[in-house]
């Protein structure tokens, strides 16, 4: 959820709270199968729940805020490297799940309760957010939706009588995404964050080193060894000792740094002076940003360098449903299998919607 309790103060659950819960619901999904003769063995189960409950392992502070900054690798692929850390540790019990994460896995349909457009991750943190948050939008029928599984052809399907409910969870998944995940308030504090974080690693030098956790600091010296074998397994080890507790220590050390840029930036997180964000349809004209710049050099003193970088340009995505891509399949009661694009009257909008933001210090 990021910095999500900015905006919603009651978002302040966790990513393992949220693990324990795609467990659950997987453990749901397994029994509803095989009361449907889906050969699943307790092998496969055990795997199948242990791929869901370590899925999202890789993320770093912060979840996606701070996605690859840290470490310039994704947190898919650390995931997997984290998977095979303990699988050397459990004695090699953790290749099925492996397998099954990274769909490699003869079973696909396995792969596609972890990860699809209709998984057990989805089910979980739409609902868990939902209620956290209170964006009664993204309320889901999960357990309709579970009882309405089933597998053809090696492909997880949702009987046609469950359709409601699958429209009803786009139409969810959705909303909580401009609502809530691409908030526009969220996107600014958390630019504010990316930003702190290549201001402290740009003057890493300039101040006190021993006020940063060992971890954090190991990370920032060392972030460019991924091309050694020996790099990466230190920086994944001082990774997993990083929580959110080391970069809000850094940010709240960095409150008094003589370096102004970076005391600005820290101190309107620590404080809630956020950045304004606007956003647009269309990128923004260069005359709009020009001008913010040099308000930024006049009104609050940067150097016309340091105004560049307290004025953030980029743009989010989302597309609530692909019809090309792992397609949700649904059985029809006369046993064919179609996409859901063949069968609902319900608008399914396969765009890819952009939104382009502009973020600078609100007091201008």
């Amino acid at each position: 959820m990021g910095f999500s309790e900015y905006i919603y103060p009651g978002a302040v659950h966790t990513r393992f709270h949220h693990a324990l819960g795609a467990l659950h619901l997987m453990t749901q999904a397994i029994d509803v199968l095989r009361s449907k003769d889906v050969d699943i063995s307790n092998e496969e189960s055990e795997a199948v729940c242990i791929a869901i409950l370590l899925h999202d392992i890789g993320h770093g502070p912060y979840s996606h805020a701070l996605e690859g900054k840290l470490i310039p690798i994704h947190h898919e692929e650390l995931s997997v490297m984290i998977m095979h850390k303990l699988n050397q540790e459990f004695d090699g019990k953790l290749e099925m799940a492996i397998q099954i994460f990274q769909n490699q896995y003869p079973k696909k349909y396995l792969y596609q309760l972890v990860s699809g457009q209709l998984d057990m991750d989805r089910m979980d943190y739409l609902n868990r957010d939902s209620f956290f948050t209170g964006v009664a939008e993204g309320v889901i029928g999960y357990e309709r939706i579970i009882k309405m599984l089933n597998v053809f052809n090696d492909q997880l399907v949702v009987e046609e009588k469950g359709i409601y409910s699958v429209e009803k969870f786009l139409m969810a998944r959705r909303i909580m995404y401009w609502q809530v995940y691409l908030h526009k308030t969220s996107i600014a504090i958390e630019k504010m964050l990316v930003l702190f974080f290549e201001l402290l690693k740009e003057n890493f030098d300039a101040f006190d080193q021993g006020k940063l956790s060992e971890p954090l600091k190991h990370i920032i010296q060392n972030s460019n060894s991924i091309h050694s074998q020996k790099g990466v397994a230190e920086l994944l080890e001082n990774y997993l000792k990083l929580d959110d507790i080391d970069i809000m220590s850094a940010i709240k050390y960095c409150e008094k740094s003589n370096i102004k840029v970076l005391s600005f930036v820290a101190s309107g997180i620590l404080n809630r002076n956020l950045f304004k964000i606007n956003t647009s349809k269309k990128e923004f004209a260069r005359d709009l940003i020009d001008d913010v710049r040099q308000k930024n050099v006049r009104s609050l003193g940067f150097t016309p360098k340091e105004s560049v970088r307290l004025t953030i340009l980029g743009y989010e995505t989302n597309q609530a449903y692909s019809a090309s891509k792992n397609e949700i399949l649904i059985q029809m009661k006369t046993a064919d299998v179609k996409g859901l694009s063949e069968v609902t009257d319900f608008y399914l909008d396969d765009n890819i919607i952009i939104k382009h933001y502009f973020v600078y210090p609100k007091n201008l």
